[in-house]
């Protein structure tokens, strides 16, 4: 029987629920026990039944998605982070995660152990980090609190990459008004391992010792789990503690000793604290092997003074992991971690009883069944009440006609306007803060492509990765948009030459509570399923983040998708955003069956220049979209294609501008298909997906269409030029743009260093 400690408060079920559990979860929790718990016991229970570690609200759902094909090294869930196959005897582990909270209150810290949290999941697994990708949404720019924040997420996400020697590729950025207040701050890190080099997080083994390595123990971000796991309020500047503080220099020492531990043999199972820090290590150790610890705190190495039992097991300091030793080898372990200046302290065996037992000089301060506190075994699992948003009647009401459309007079300054709409506009300002090229293997990092792409050493292939993920389709059509957000990270990677193979995501959405909230998350994961069963691409894992409400109301529900492809021949494949060579002919590949993009509704046209988020999510077709991603890896192939680059935000318009922007002294003289009855806003700008812009040699153009099926359409649009200018003509009709390059580059690439000046 675990005792009381002198100082520890009174457990009362008032307290539990200051602790964020429920009436009801704390009496099935003193049921279970047959007693009260104790005060550490109910620290320990308020972080595993979080939302942010057990998943309660979301896991029934998150079961519905595909997550298994033979490419797939482990089950959805089962590590630290998803494994795919990608032949050579390498596995390439991913994994996105979210640091949302922790980054409105502490901007800069919040989004540096972030970027640490997820790189150490990737370690944990015997891989080596070879790039990070990040997420990111804010508010509108031209408020100041907004840009503190967005100054600090990419300030802690630049220092800590930068200094980790791990380089930043790729990613998105966001703003919109539904974000102030809440910013999202998504995290994702990929690595590659040797398939006999893998790591485990699994206790297997009763006797073998446990081992608490890397930093020492303090008193930040003690229930960081429980805070992600409520909503933003005018409170929650208070609750700085429970944002963690980082130091990218000591993990990269617990990388190299990680992995050198893992690749010596000395290692039976690797698990990083994260969130719940000790807690959480221990109880899914034990749970997932079906054994349980013991465990002595005091033997904690700390950093700070009188740390109690309660702080030690729910702090969530950096730089931590928990690993069990294999037997005979623990002087081996101890030797690694002290060559890289780096604790490795015995604190505890793995038993046979399935519970983990907590002493603290010598008495029991908890003892708990693992499985009971573990997720989708003995944690709380809720399906909640769901409601259809009434607001959607009201945004699909929308009508085109109430927008004047554009005239051959206005397009191009429409045009202008649009490239320096945040959302579009360059992120140059992001990336440059960036280390993009440190290790050596970025081929094709952020700005010139759809997605970055990276080099396998010692192989023919690479890897082409991008996140993605347009919260406004899915405030429109939860199911559509999250359609889209499949769909458009890998029509990035078919661009960028590779081959989409399984993905990643983090669910950002608001309060389960609300069924409203609820009935748009169930959409939006069903709507996840859909594409990845159409485009073959399984989720390997991801993070959960509800909660993402400020005092003004939710974020829009924004499922970011990290998609990995594989590029089957790093010297050939590979391919641009950018347009190379004069005389090439721009084509537009798209499904047959289509026309013209069908409506302004959801664009960023709409939003931005007329300020309504309004009308439905853009056209998809799953089945199209499956035609023409593959048609265009057939064209790279091939060795036909000079650039690709996918019609997505902007629409048309955009995308041929963003394809002759970085291409200095080069131009564009192009006619758009005939759109016979079609309005011009929506035909310049509109959102339709499933569409690719392209060229070839001019000696490829007459003979593209018989290399297509009979699903998709090669639409010729012109040629590249060397005057330096864009122009685009109608179908046998007026020039409708016609602007100096130079004139789009100015607009496209000052928004953001004049904003954040």
């Amino acid at each position: 029987m675990p005792t009381a400690l002198p100082n520890d408060p009174e457990v009362t079920a008032a307290l539990a629920q200051e602790h964020g559990l429920t009436a009801e979860e704390y009496g099935w929790i003193v049921d279970a026990l047959g007693r009260t718990p104790t005060f550490v016991e109910l620290g320990i229970y308020s972080v595993m039944w979080s939302e942010h570690c057990s998943y309660k609200n979301s896991l029934n759902l998150l079961k519905t998605l595909p997550s298994d094909g033979p490419q797939l090294l482990v089950a959805a869930g089962e590590e630290n982070a998803g494994l795919v196959d990608i032949g050579d005897g390498l596995g390439v582990a991913f994994k996105m995660e979210s640091h949302n909270h922790p980054s409105a209150v502490e901007p800069y810290q919040g989004a540096a152990t972030g970027v640490g949290g997820i790189h150490r999941d990737i370690f944990t697994m015997g891989a080596r980090p070879m790039c990070a990708l990040n997420s990111l949404r804010f508010g509108p720019l031209d408020d100041a609190r907004v840009r503190y924040l967005f100054d600090g997420v990419v300030g802690g996400i630049g220092d800590y990459g930068n200094s980790f020697g791990v380089p930043t590729v790729a990613g998105d950025v966001y703003f919109d008004e539904a974000y102030e207040g809440n910013p999202l701050v998504n995290a994702m890190s990929v690595g590659v391992v040797k398939a006999d080099e893998i790591a485990s997080a699994v206790a297997r083994e009763p006797g073998a010792a446990v081992y608490i390595v890397g930093s020492a123990t303090g008193r930040d971000g003690i229930h960081g789990a429980t805070f992600a796991s409520e909503e933003i309020s005018d409170a929650s500047e208070d609750r700085r503690p429970s944002v963690q503080v980082g130091d990218p220099f000591t993990e990269k020492l617990l990388l190299e000793a990680t992995l050198e531990a893992i690749r010596a043999g000395v290692t039976l199972a690797v698990q990083d604290m994260g969130a719940a820090g000790i807690t959480s290590s221990s109880f899914e150790m034990s749970a997932s092997g079906g054994t349980g610890m013991r465990l002595q705190l005091d033997r904690v190495p700390t950093r700070e003074t009188e740390m109690t039992p309660y702080e030690i097991m729910l702090s969530e300091s950096q730089e931590r992991m928990l690993i069990v030793a294999a037997p005979g080898r623990e002087d081996d372990l101890q030797a690694i971690f002290e060559k890289w200046d780096l604790n490795a302290v015995e604190i505890g065996t793995v038993t046979d009883t399935g519970r983990v037992e907590v002493l603290w000089h010598g008495e029991t301060v908890a003892d708990l069944e693992a499985t009971h506190l573990d997720a989708g075994s003995g944690a709380p699992v809720y399906t909640r009440e769901t409601k259809r948003p009434s607001y959607l009647d009201t945004v699909h009401a929308f009508d085109d006609a109430s927008i004047e459309d554009l005239t051959p007079a206005t397009a191009g300054e429409a045009l202008v306007e649009l490239l320096a709409a945040p959302n579009i506009a360059s992120k140059r300002w992001v990336f440059e803060q960036y280390d993009t090229t440190v290790r050596t293997n970025t081929v094709v990092g952020p700005g010139p492509s759809d997605a970055a792409v990276l080099r396998i050493k010692g192989t023919r292939k690479g890897l082409a990765v991008k996140s993605d993920c347009n919260g406004r389709y899915v405030y429109l059509n939860p199911r559509r948009g999250a359609q889209i957000a499949v769909a458009e990270a890998a029509r990035n990677v078919t661009c960028a030459g590779g081959r989409p193979v399984a993905i990643t995501n983090c669910l950002n959405f608001g309060n389960p509570y609300k069924p409203e909230v609820y009935w748009t998350f169930a959409e939006a994961v069903g709507g996840i399923g859909d594409a990845c069963r159409a485009l073959d691409t399984p989720v390997t894992g991801g993070n959960v983040s509800l909660y993402n409400e400020h005092p003004e109301g939710a974020i829009f529900p924004t499922p970011s998708i990290g998609m990995l492809g594989i590029v089957d021949d790093i010297a050939a494949h590979p391919t641009t955003a950018a347009v190379q060579a004069p005389g090439d002919v721009v084509v537009l590949l798209t499904p047959a069956a289509w026309t013209h993009a069908r409506s302004i509704g959801g664009s960023e046209y709409l939003a931005f220049s007329h300020g309504q988020t309004a009308g439905d999510a853009p056209h998809l077709d799953l089945d199209e979209e499956a035609a023409v991603q593959q048609a265009l890896r057939t064209l790279i192939r091939n060795g036909v294609v000079q650039h690709a680059h996918d019609v997505s935000d902007g629409g048309l318009a955009v995308a041929l501008a963003e394809s002759v922007l970085p291409a200095e002294g080069l131009g564009l003289d192009l006619a758009l298909p005939a759109a016979p009855g079609a309005r011009l806003d929506a035909v310049l700008f509109g959102e339709d997906q499933s569409r690719i812009v392209c060229s070839v040699p001019a000696d490829a153009a007459d003979a593209l269409s018989d290399t297509l099926p009979a699903t998709v359409r090669a639409h010729r649009l012109g040629t590249v030029t060397t005057d330096g200018r864009l122009r685009i003509a109608a179908a046998e009709g007026p020039v409708l743009i016609d602007a100096p390059v130079d004139t789009l580059r100015t607009a496209y690439e000052g928004t953001l260093p004049s904003r954040m000046r």
